[in-house]
């Protein structure tokens, strides 16, 4: 939900009966989902799926190695075999069905799951089982691929007064079916302190408060909301479950656990919420900003996401190894945070419940094997890098660097005077130099705003009785020079992501081992995901 349809979505929900509850009570409320009522539509994925997994795949899922009977009740087409006469599943009459006859069998020799698996199926979830089957055993596939629909508003006709907005209406018909009745309107003190709560997570101050409860106008309400979404504090509200999600962390995770400087992606994430950035352009500049055409910095910041991992600075640890480890934290977070996948089985093995083949994993992993992390050592800026600075730190850059050139330009000027000689030679040619030490003339060799601090303190040294004046903008020089290198040494420098100027080969690992190689794959998507374009790029760029 970005920024605009929140407010839609709050401003609709007024603080009217239901509502008053606030949003954080009302969303609880939503998710709290016993047994599945005879009224509800029956979801293959929410309701069906984990009872068959957690029951049945051990034996009759996707692992080869154990299935039995040759049974896969992880597909339509197994679980609507027909084998010696006897339908697994009859979609319309369960009662015909293999599948509950075998749950609800009295005999040891036939009952499913079978007795040594320590596993029984509960009188609800035999119910709903039958309820499916009886239904037409509509199939579906793992939930976070399902395209997304709006689901039909209840009809709630004998209480329709009461909602204000069809989030009431969802509430309204859960309550009737409870036997409760709705709660009674909120103090509007009360009701200030939730939404504030709710969207900035942070409690109004006592002038807000009493501002909201004095204001008796019709949207004082939404103008309330307008007001919250509008804070800074919004988006620092919004991001820490994105921060979360993306491992966010300013040390590195390991043994000293050495500090990492990874909170200005955290304000980008921040100022992404409060400025309503599009969700697509959210997940593009954070998955592949780098690789966008004329990248601003703010996209390459964006990509500080991939870099989250831990990184491990143990001694003994093999580089190689290291560096796998963090590309495979990169597609596993991709893949629970945009998939809803658990991808970490796939290192090893077909996954057992999602539908991810361990190849398709490494499929995923070649989008991310392309950056050049190495994986050694323990440096918590490890390369590729970016500096940040802040807007003010950039316009006192700029000035540092403006006095530095003038500052340099001013001694080239100087040494003309006290080391005369032709146009295009050095100062260390003029005649005025032969007498000096080789090591000042190899100075003196060097444009001044090529020399460093070192060799201006040297230089220095040798002219600070004669010319006294030379050996002040000497002096100078490296006063300008010093003040620049030390505010640019102080910006924090932030992990991004780049590509290798030649593409770096993927293999399948056996059972996950970096240095247990077997045949290469390309990059490419899950085939329970739709294909990528004929003419999408092949890199982390097309996958975003």
């Amino acid at each position: 939900m970005n920024n605009i349809e929140c407010q839609q979505w709050l401003e609709k929900s007024r603080p009217r009966v239901l509502f008053s509850a606030g949003l954080g009570a009302a969303l609880v409320v939503l998710a709290l989902t016993p047994a599945i009522g005879a009224a509800d539509k029956i979801e293959f994925g929410r309701d069906i799926l984990p009872i068959l997994s957690d029951n049945c795949f051990q034996c009759h899922g996707p692992d080869v190695k154990n299935r039995q009977a040759e049974l896969r009740l992880d597909e339509e087409a197994g679980a609507r075999r027909v084998q010696d006469g006897k339908a697994v599943v009859v979609p319309g009459k369960s009662a015909e069905s293999e599948l509950i006859r075998r749950i609800i069998s009295t005999n040891a020799d036939e009952v499913m799951p079978p007795a040594k698996s320590q596993r029984k199926l509960t009188a609800a979830q035999i119910d709903l089982l039958k309820h499916w089957i009886d239904g037409g055993a509509p199939w579906g596939g793992h939930w976070s691929l399902a395209p997304l629909r709006s689901p039909d508003v209840p009809l709630i006709t004998a209480r329709e007064a009461e909602a204000t907005s069809p989030l009431d209406s969802f509430l309204l018909a859960r309550l009737a079916r409870e036997g409760l009745n709705a709660a009674a309107q909120a103090p509007r003190e009360t009701l200030a302190r939730r939404v504030t709560l709710d969207v900035t997570g942070l409690p109004p101050t006592l002038t807000e408060a009493s501002e909201f409860v004095q204001d008796q106008s019709p949207d004082a309400y939404e103008r309330l909301v307008d007001r919250l979404l509008a804070s800074p504090a919004y988006g620092e509200r919004m991001a820490w479950d994105w921060l979360d999600a993306a491992r966010y962390a300013d040390s590195n995770g390991y043994q000293g656990d050495g500090e990492r400087t990874m909170w200005p992606w955290r304000d980008w994430v921040v100022q992404a919420f409060n400025q309503n950035l599009p969700y697509d352009q959210f997940t593009v500049w954070q998955l592949a900003g780098d690789m966008l055409p004329a990248a601003s910095p703010t996209q390459k910041m964006a990509t500080g996401f991939c870099r989250n991992h831990m990184i491990n600075g143990e001694g003994g640890r093999i580089a190689e190894e290291n560096r796998i480890e963090y590309v495979m934290d990169m597609t596993e977070t991709v893949g629970t945070v945009w998939l809803g996948l658990t991808l970490n089985c796939c290192r090893c093995h077909d996954h057992k419940f999602d539908p991810v083949l361990k190849r398709e994993y490494f499929a995923l992993f070649a989008f991310f094997n392309q950056t050049p992390v190495d994986g050694g050592g323990g440096n918590p800026q490890t390369p590729p890098i970016m500096t940040y600075s802040t807007p003010v730190q950039q316009a006192n850059l700029t000035l540092l660097e403006q006095a530095f050139q003038t500052a340099g330009k001013g001694l080239e000027e100087r040494e003309r005077q006290v080391f005369p000689r032709p146009t295009g030679q050095s100062a260390e040619q003029a005649a005025e130099a032969a007498k000096l030490p080789d090591p000042i003339k190899a100075i003196l060799k060097l444009p001044p705003l090529d020399r460093n601090r070192d060799q201006l303190l040297q230089l220095e040294k040798q002219f600070e009785k004669s010319p006294p004046d030379y050996a002040k903008q000497i002096q100078d020089l490296g006063t300008a020079r010093e003040q620049r290198d030390n505010l640019q040494s102080s910006l924090p420098r932030v992990m991004v992501m780049e590509e290798l100027p030649q593409p770096r080969k993927t293999f399948l690992l056996d059972k996950g081992l970096y240095n247990k190689p077997q045949e290469s794959v390309e990059a490419g998507v899950p085939a329970s995901l739709p294909p990528l374009p004929p003419s999408s790029p092949r890199n982390r760029r097309g996958l975003a």
